[in-house]
């Protein structure tokens, strides 16, 4: 009998302590409409101060109003059923590849995009969020294959008025930056986009077409799926775009809205990831939606005044061979659209200074060669190099597997250059030539990059057949120029607020209602055990 009103009193102090838990758990919150004014004045500070056109908010039981709350759950429906392919790919295949010098020493793919498609060769740039191609063409890039040595195709210049899928964004279009300089809210959005490179640019207006892309099943069968996206219809380039780098275009793959990887997660097409992966021979991967690999290390994004604008990480500190630097942390990007290294002044003085201690070969220089430290050295000699380490959190390692630039003569090694340059900058860019070697995810959902060693071949464990995109050979040892090879976007600002991994807070009133499911499972088991005895 003790032992029953023993139980009887631990319910009632159970069912109270619950009770209240929950009541206290949900007495806290405060729920904010999606169009408040405490929303706008929070999307207003989260770009940088700009005031957003009228155009862009809506007003209170207008049409415009209801549209935006009916399309806003239809995507809330989509992300809760989850995403609908593990993988995707352009639909010529996930290859890239690398043209050398002949394109700026960037990575590559064949996209097909319109109705009906067409193929256009683009950058891969994480450092910006545009898709655009060469289109109506005020002044362009040349697009003959006789202007290159490295293709065996023409190159296209996209119309608009070509494609039946194609139509203009207007200006009181989300995604349009420069939609208050406009005089209609209904004329064609413009758009300006400024790269880091000197006078490099591509302006147009923007439109909205399908990008081809493809899946595979367990099976290897192929199956085609059809994206609406944003594009940037470029009709004069300036600087590096008219000289070989992305003449057919690029593909921004950055946080911003706008980006590829954006509007395909905000579809619910894929899981809110990618990953590049690069190989030493020049041929590379990508594929939406990679989540990675289960033996991948990871490091965090930085956010910029609380918002996450780009692929931007701590690096703890730099190693040579055995010996790590002090003060040698720094912050970086990740960027596919660098083609080499850069960092921070005083972190490159240190690396360099150390680096040459560490090599036992001649110095030497080589005309028309950006890089500050080359040297005399063979093939043999170049077993005895130290390796280079990058330090992150929690004693995670990103061990450099290419930070030096081979020269040739006679089909033989005769010398390298340390392809690292300094910069200015507060931060760094950690390049494409760092990255080589990587499977690169950038895990946009958790906010994070991992990496793991990979040939590129082995992205699903060897269990998936990739469809290969048309292959083009490289031409022999192209010399690299001077230039800093940089398409990363500045004037397409990433409309992304400071978004934080979901994670539930100890007092949330999910734990509480486990807690107390967990509280009454145990009570249930103590009554049946005193109705046995």
């Amino acid at each position: 009998m003790e032992f029953r009103f023993l139980v009887y009193l631990l319910t009632v102090i159970l069912f109270t302590q619950c009770s209240f838990a929950i009541t206290f758990s949900t007495s806290s919150s405060k729920l904010i409409h999606r169009f408040s004014d405490e929303v706008k004045a929070f999307r207003v500070s989260s770009r940088n101060g700009v005031e957003i056109s009228s155009i862009s908010w809506p007003k209170k039981k207008s049409m415009e109003y209801y549209e935006l709350l009916v399309n806003s759950d239809l995507q809330r429906q989509k992300m809760k059923l989850g995403a609908q392919y593990k993988l995707l790919f352009p639909s010529k295949g996930s290859k890239t590849m690398s043209f050398g010098n002949e394109f700026g020493w960037l990575h590559y793919t064949w996209v097909d995009i319109g109705t009906p498609n067409v193929s256009f060769l683009v950058a891969l740039d994480t450092g910006s969020d545009l898709l655009w191609l060469p289109c109506n063409c005020i002044q362009c890039a040349p697009l003959s294959a006789s202007y290159y040595s490295s293709l065996d195709r023409d190159l296209t210049e996209y119309s608009p008025s070509v494609s039946s899928t194609s139509k203009h964004l207007s200006c009181s279009h989300e995604f349009c930056e420069l939609g208050p300089n406009c005089k209609n809210p209904k004329q064609p959005c413009p758009y300006i986009a400024n790269y880091l490179s000197e006078n490099t640019s591509s302006s147009g207006f923007l439109v909205e077409d399908t990008l081809h892309l493809a899946t595979t099943d367990d099976h290897a069968n192929k199956s085609l799926v059809h994206a609406p996206i944003v594009i940037g219809c470029g009709r004069k380039q300036t600087g590096g775009y008219l000289d070989g780098i992305a003449p057919n275009g690029l593909i921004g793959l950055g946080l911003g809205d706008m980006s590829v990887p954006s509007v395909l997660a905000k579809a619910g097409l894929m899981h809110d990831s990618f990953s590049l992966c690069f190989n030493e021979d020049d041929s590379g991967r990508i594929f939406f939606g990679d989540q990675g690999a289960a033996t991948q290390q990871s490091t965090p994004f930085l956010p910029l005044n609380k918002i996450y604008m780009s692929y931007m990480v701590e690096v703890e500190g730099y190693c040579i061979g055995s010996s790590c630097l002090k003060q040698s942390g720094f912050q970086a990007q990740f960027d596919s659209g660098t083609s080499f290294t850069f960092l921070p002044d005083e972190v490159y003085k240190k690396v360099s200074a150390e680096f040459d201690k560490r090599v036992n070969v001649k110095r030497s220089s080589y005309e028309g060669f950006p890089w500050e430290y080359c040297y005399e050295a063979s093939s043999q000699e170049l077993l005895k190099i130290p390796s280079m380490t990058l330090k992150f959190t929690l004693n995670n390692s990103f061990v450099v597997h290419n930070p030096f630039f081979l020269i040739y003569e006679n089909q033989k090694v005769t010398g390298f250059c340390l392809a690292v340059e300094p910069t200015e900058l507060k931060y760094g860019t950690i390049g494409q030539n760092f990255m080589t070697g990587y499977r690169i995810v950038f895990d946009r959902e958790n906010l994070k990059v991992h990496w793991s060693h990979s040939n590129c071949e082995d992205l699903s464990d060897g269990k998936r057949e990739i469809p290969a995109s048309p292959s083009h050979d490289r031409p022999e040892n192209p010399l690299p120029t001077n230039e800093k090879q940089t398409p990363h976007s500045q004037a397409v600002a990433p409309a992304v607020a400071g978004r934080t991994p979901s994670k539930p807070s100890a007092a949330s009133p999910l734990f509480i209602r486990h807690f107390c499911m967990l509280g009454w499972l145990q009570l249930l088991l103590l009554l049946l055990f005193l109705s046995v005895i």
